[in-house]
């Protein structure tokens, strides 16, 4: 792989701790979600989670949009993380909700969402990892 650019951030204590970047743009408070005992009070790793790969996803869409030239400007993609219990550890799950903008044809929407789905980083880091699903809203 060629680097094309190399995020840093470091966590201290956990959940319960804080979460910055090497530039400082970002600089957050953790907690744990009230669902897992903690005080709700900051965000969780599940939640950047979300907003990572919902922006990578969109950005990967717009990229085969614009090579199948298909104005999907104005899509949104929702993603969903769910922390669960496998095992003895556990595990995560997501479903990527993409509402394509008014007039995209359906298989046109569909084969545009499974090729961003080949495309995109994060898709490509979680495949065979974690279940995956893709909904066309």
């Amino acid at each position: 792989m060629d680097a094309l650019y190399t995020a840093v951030a470091t966590a201290t204590h956990g959940r319960e701790g804080r979460a910055v970047t090497s530039d400082g743009k970002l600089d957050l408070g953790l907690s744990a979600p009230v669902e897992l005992g903690g005080n709700g009070q900051g965000t969780n790793p599940e939640q950047l989670f979300a907003a990572g790969y919902a922006a990578c996803f969109g950005s990967a869409l717009g990229v085969v949009g614009r090579a199948a030239k298909v104005d999907v400007s104005d899509a949104a993609v929702t993603a969903e993380v769910v922390l669960g219990k496998q095992g003895e550890g556990f595990a995560l799950a997501v479903t990527l909700r993409v509402e394509l903008p008014e007039g995209i044809e359906e298989e046109t929407g569909r084969k545009l969402v499974e090729q961003a789905h080949q495309v995109c980083p994060y898709s490509n880091a979680t495949r065979g990892n974690i279940p995956v699903d893709l909904v066309i809203e």
